[in-house]
């Protein structure tokens, strides 16, 4: 087969095509992003329903991570190995079959067994469903493609706990993997219609063997002590220790080998592009901290606010909302303006909005919580479209799956690590509030007394007054503690606008790298 670098270009869709090609490519992405959080909230019925301890069950989820995080950086080799169309394609039917198999799945093990698999075939759908759509608009409204999979991408997360919650009390597990059956039939048939005569086809190339076992190993290790660490006490654990060095030695020996490596399974060397990687930096640390903080927020509500997971859905819900309206108007002019502007608009406001989270408290109502989650839509339309074409900017059109393919692994592994490292820092952070609020209360203080008097009178022992004291600092305590990494997450924002600007996209390029061919 030709080089793929001089394959013939083909003209943009147009007219229906490009509608039912954008859907489908869009409906690909959601159900891939959706499958990642929308488990979280179901993990006590499954583990229920299959009789194994909820530790047990949140293998379901690591699983899914751990092959998913293998697979995303493999898309370069894949697509020039079989052919962006035909991958995606397959990706999409195995990822139906695998879906199909986890909700017949009998036990536990099977389970986990049909999640790996399901991971593994998702790695290259969403950064080929990115490249494919750059590839349907012409070069002027490739903007107007990214805003579409900016806009799947970031409400997916979102919307997957609200909507596994409800399939879940409303009718069974099963159904959060059933769903995808319809939704990747119908993307992978409209898929192939339209765009297999844009298929280059496969090519014989030589498979890296020593780099493939290397990223499993390392990328392996390192999702599993992401999704672990906290559960087993981090490195007071042997088990954690074992595999942060396995992580560490792993991954000089995977970069070591990779730069010299001749056919490389991961273009490393695309590192080597000041934009590429202060873009994906940027990227992967931006969404990072988001990715945590939404992690963090619902946890924060259920356990101390006293919301239920549909209410903490609710007010997490709305985020999506002006992410919709203007994700538009930022594509059409991300060639226009310059895309590090653009994307300052979204590093201040999510610095912004997480300042007005930084002052909730435990008075906070419904409205309070909802405000910011709404204004946060803004900063997430600047967020993604601005980014990705300062990523790609300079990229010629045959690198741009392994550059898409790595860019997009930077950032599923910062998310990982950002939920990890919140939820850990949380608790430290509450127990050293706890501990300083605990030291006012004692029986020589007059309010603390007080208190215990005013129980005493409706009837509950001084025992009883003393742990619904307790409960009552707790609350204040992860509150305080909530606000903390608000704050923090606020602050790195601000200084993540410096780092933006050591790059220097071309105007046009971006597009111009993933414009129709």
């Amino acid at each position: 087969m030709a080089d793929p670098a001089r394959a013939p270009t083909h003209p943009p869709l147009q007219g229906a095509e490009l509608v039912l090609g954008t859907v489908a490519l869009s409906l690909a992405t959601f159900m891939n992003v959706l499958d990642t959080s929308i488990a979280n909230v179901s993990i006590p019925a499954i583990s229920g329903d299959l009789g194994v301890s909820p530790s047990q069950g949140t293998w379901v989820i690591t699983s899914f991570a751990v092959a998913n995080a293998i697979s995303v950086p493999l898309t370069g080799w894949l697509t020039q190995r079989f052919g962006p169309v035909r991958l995606f394609t397959a990706s999409i039917l195995l990822f139906v079959i695998a879906s199909w198999l986890c909700g017949l799945a009998p036990s536990i093990e099977a389970l986990i067994f049909f999640r790996v698999v399901q991971g593994a075939v998702a790695g290259p759908m969403i950064p080929l469903s990115q490249t494919l759509l750059l590839g349907s608009y012409p070069t002027a409204r490739a903007g107007s493609a990214m805003a579409m999979w900016a806009i799947t991408v970031l409400v997916a997360p979102v919307a997957g706990p609200l909507l596994g919650g409800w399939i879940t009390d409303n009718m069974s597990w099963p159904w959060i993997f059933y769903i995808n059956i319809p939704v990747g039939i119908v993307a992978a048939a409209v898929t192939w219609s339209i765009y297999r005569s844009r298929d280059p086809g496969p090519r014989r190339l030589k498979l890296d063997w020593v780099g493939l076992v290397l990223l499993v190993a390392w990328v392996g290790a390192l999702q599993v002590m992401l999704d672990k660490g906290k559960d087993l006490d981090w490195f007071g654990s042997p088990q954690i220790v074992a595999l942060a060095l396995v992580a560490v030695i792993g991954f000089l020996f995977f970069i070591a080998w990779e730069l010299t490596e001749p056919h490389p399974i991961v273009d490393l060397r695309l590192f080597g592009r000041r934009n590429f990687t202060m873009g994906t930096l940027s990227l992967s640390v931006g969404y990072g901290l988001f990715f945590g903080n939404v992690v963090l927020l619902p946890l924060w509500l259920q356990q101390y606010m006293g919301y239920t997971a549909t209410w903490a859905g609710l007010a997490m819900a709305p985020v999506g909302l002006l992410a919709i309206v203007l994700s538009p108007w930022v594509g059409r002019n991300v060639a226009r303006i310059d895309p590090r502007r653009l994307t300052t608009v979204a590093f201040l406001g999510f610095a912004f909005v997480l300042w007005m989270r930084s002052r909730f408290n435990v008075q906070a109502d419904f409205g309070t919580i909802l405000v910011p989650t709404i204004l946060q839509g803004a900063a997430m339309a600047f967020f993604f479209i601005p980014l990705q074409a300062i990523i790609f900017s300079g990229l010629t059109p045959d690198r741009m799956p392994a550059a898409a393919g790595l860019s997009n692994f930077a950032r599923i592994t910062a998310g990982a690590v950002g939920t990890s490292l919140f939820t850990t820092v949380w608790d430290n952070r509450a127990t050293l509030h706890h501990a300083q609020l605990a030291e006012t209360l004692s029986r020589t203080n007059d309010a603390a007394m007080g208190t215990v008097d005013r129980l005493g009178s409706i009837g509950m022992t001084a025992d009883q007054a003393w742990s619904s004291i307790n409960r009552m600092v707790d609350q204040q305590a992860y509150t305080l503690a909530v606000n903390d990494l608000f704050l923090l997450s606020a602050g790195i924002f601000v200084l993540l606008v410096g780092m933006l600007w050591l790059t220097r996209p071309q105007r046009g390029a971006a597009v111009d790298a993933g414009g129709a061919h």
